[in-house]
This record gives structure tokens, sequence and C-alpha cells, in this order.
């Protein structure tokens, strides 16, 4: 951020409270910050907080008379290297989408070629309304960065998903999202087709029960919602999980892995690469009960089968497609790792052990090592699985320029 000049947008919502805390956290990366605020947004933040923190006026009013900016809405989209919007209220989403300009803030977004990252607050029955997820598609297709909001507490004292993200996610990912941008203003993975699988998948042993793993589809999902974000063309393959789908992407919900197969195999033909995150079940019952098996012995005995491996499948016909694999072990796991990378065909692998702090599935962020066919290997520290997807999918694009593959613009600013 240092050097760069960001718009901080602050609409009504009571995560507004949090503004002056990630305008300090902009100051100290080096960044040069104005701030402008909606009329609701100063019901909840005192704007001479914020003119103090940035050490410049706080702009509140479209028709506001400013000497460094005549046009006060056309100088600010021009200044500005990137605007923040946070908190983003689901009115504020609806604006922007639909091309309204009857305040400063909308008027701004609608005359600038900078980018724009924004930050949604809001009850979670307000960010499921479909018109709500609609909006949200639109601002992504609209090349808009995206900071998925959280579950926790929220201001009606219910708990939920909808709470904005913690200030230091925000600046975090609104840095990433600003180096991914070309210097044409163009999004790095334009024009890139990728198929990424989450989740696990769950084999039946009767019509109650079944075995799986305790994949929570986090690392998959995050993989998805970066590439959507960097403007990847995105198939999202998932097994069943509690998460949301991911804005700006097309999701296909599978449960077994013989589904997750078939409908990855269906979309690998039309995709660039692939990335394959999902913890697929190795075995599947070989008869599954058609009726609940009561519990009348004291032991009971299933026999499990192999499943297809769906990385070796793929691996077969992938030609100069990229393919990216996932070894989730317990122990150090490098020659195991390995052996998958080169069975499989794998370009390269990303090996974590489930048993790290900090790096289970649950867990939001991860520690991977990265591997690939080369046998060179990158150990990434603990990070948030958005930062970790970011690493990976630069070494996916990388490898995809690198084979002629569609997406050929120029490196991101900074490269």
């Amino acid at each position: 951020m240092r050097g760069k000049r960001v718009l901080l947008g602050v609409t009504g919502g009571i995560a507004a409270y949090k503004a002056p805390f990630i305008l300090r956290l902009l100051v100290q990366e080096g960044a040069d910050v104005r701030v402008v605020m909606t009329a609701a947004a100063t019901r909840f933040a005192a704007p001479a907080t914020l003119e103090v923190l940035s050490r410049h006026p706080v702009y509140t009013d479209l028709f506001a008379r400013s000497d460094e900016f005549p046009v006060l809405h056309v100088g600010l989209a021009h200044w500005a290297d990137l605007i923040m919007v946070a908190p983003a209220t689901a009115n504020t989403m609806a604006r922007f989408a639909h091309g309204l300009a009857d305040d400063l803030l909308s008027a701004l977004i609608l005359s600038t070629t900078a980018p724009v990252i924004v930050a949604p607050s809001m009850e979670e029955e307000m960010l499921l309304k479909p018109q709500v997820r609609e909006n949200g598609r639109k601002l992504l297709e609209l090349g808009f960065g995206w900071v998925e909001p959280t579950s926790g507490e929220l201001a009606s004292g219910s708990s939920g998903r909808g709470r904005m993200a913690e200030p230091e996610v925000i600046v975090a990912q609104a840095a990433e999202f600003l180096a991914h941008r070309s210097r044409s203003g163009e999004v790095d993975l334009a024009h890139l087709a990728l198929l990424v699988t989450a989740g696990p998948t769950l084999e039946d042993i009767d019509p109650v029960r079944f075995i799986g793993n305790r994949s929570t589809g986090k690392m998959g999902y995050a993989i998805a919602t970066r590439a959507a974000q960097r403007g990847a063309q995105v198939q999202l393959v998932s097994g069943p999980t509690a998460l949301a789908d991911p804005v700006g992407v097309q999701v296909q919900r599978v449960r077994s892995t013989a589904q997750m197969l078939e409908a990855a195999s269906a979309a690998f033909d039309r995709v660039d690469a692939a990335v394959l995150a999902a913890a697929v079940a190795d075995y599947a019952v070989r008869s599954p009960a058609t009726e609940k098996i009561k519990r009348e012995s004291e032991t009971l005995s299933i026999e499990l089968v192999r499943n297809p491996d769906i990385a070796a499948i793929l691996g077969e016909r992938k030609g100069e497609k990229v393919l990216v694999g996932f070894a989730a072990e317990t122990e150090p796991g490098f020659d195991r790792a390995r052996e998958k990378l080169r069975r499989k065909k794998l370009d390269f692998i990303v090996l974590n052990n489930v048993l790290e702090e900090g790096a289970g599935f649950a867990a939001d962020t991860n520690r991977v090592t990265l591997i690939d066919a080369g046998k060179a290997v990158e150990s990434l520290p603990r990070m948030a699985k958005l930062a970790v997807a970011d690493r990976l999918l630069d070494r996916v694009r990388d490898l995809c320029r690198g084979r002629g593959r569609k997406n050929q613009q120029a490196g991101p600013a900074g490269s």
C-alpha cells in the first residue's frame, strides 16, 4: 500500500465503527487516504475522527465545494488508485450494481476507473436474500473485489453470517486485490476457465448413515472465491458443506465420489486448469443397505471397495491443461506427496499436515508446502486460506501462460 492513494468509502451500517481502525492500518502501511461517508454512515462514526486520522477533510456531500477538486466526485474518482467500501450495506451494493449515482459515493464509483473492493456487512437473513446475492454476483461481474463476511455476533445480538471481516483482513485482501490488477486495469485471470473441487465426498452405508471425513470445503471455496475475484470463469464441484455458494462462481453440488468424478470429468474439457482441493473418500460401501441397519449384533462388518481416483483419471487426459492436487497428511508426508504428484501426472501438489495448529479442515488459515513436477519445494508460512489461494492461483496463471492457454495478459503491476 505504500504510496498508494486509497479512497475509503464508509456506509451506514453498525460496522462503520471499525472504519477508524481500517484507516489507521492503511496509513501505517504508507497509503494516502481520503474518506467519503454516506449520510447514514455519519450516524455510526464521527467524521472528525476520520479527519484527524487521515489528515484530510471527510467528504459527505455531492455538491460540496472543494478548491482541490472543482467537480468533487470526478476529482476523487480520478485521484484514487483504489477504492475500498467498508462496510458495504445491502443498499450500497444494490446502488453500485444498478448504477445509481445520487450521492457522492455512488457518483464517484460510476466515475472511477480505479479498482473497487467492497466488504459487506449485514444480518444473515439479509445477506442470504436472492436479491442481495444477485447484486453481489453483478458486482463481481463488473470487476469489484469482495471481502467475504464472517460468522459471529451481529448487530441484532444474534449470531450468524454477515459480520464484516476484521480490519486486518480487509486491508490485506485489498492489497492482494490491488496487486493482482494488471497495468491495463484488468484482472489477471480474465479469460481463464478453472475447475475447482472442494469439500468431502460421502459414501452411504444405509439411508441414514455414511462414511465421510472432516473436510469443511473452506480451502476449495477460498480458491474458487479468489479465482472469480481475479476474473476467472470458475466451475466449482462441491461435496456436502455448510458453506454458501461463492459469489460469481458456477456451483454444482454432489455427494459421492462417483458423482464428483462425473461432474468434474464433464467440466474438465471446458477449462484451462483444474485445482482438485476436495477430500475425496478413498473407499465406498460395496452394497449400501436400502433400509436402516438395525442394532442387533455386537459387531458389524461393512465391505468397502476402492473409489476411482479422480486426479489420476483427469491426469491421463489433461494434455496441456494445468492440474493441481492436494495431499492432506497427518505426518510430514513429502515422499507420499511426491509419489502422488508423479503417479497422477500433476503439475504441482499442495501438501499440508491437518494436525498442525491453524492448518486443519475447519480452520480459516492453512500452512502448506508446494511441490512441483521439477521437485522444487516451497513451504509457505501459516496464512489465511484466501492468501494461500492467491499463491496457488499465481502458479496456475504462470503455468497456463507458459503453455499458451487462453490467459495471455500482462502480469500484475509490479511483477
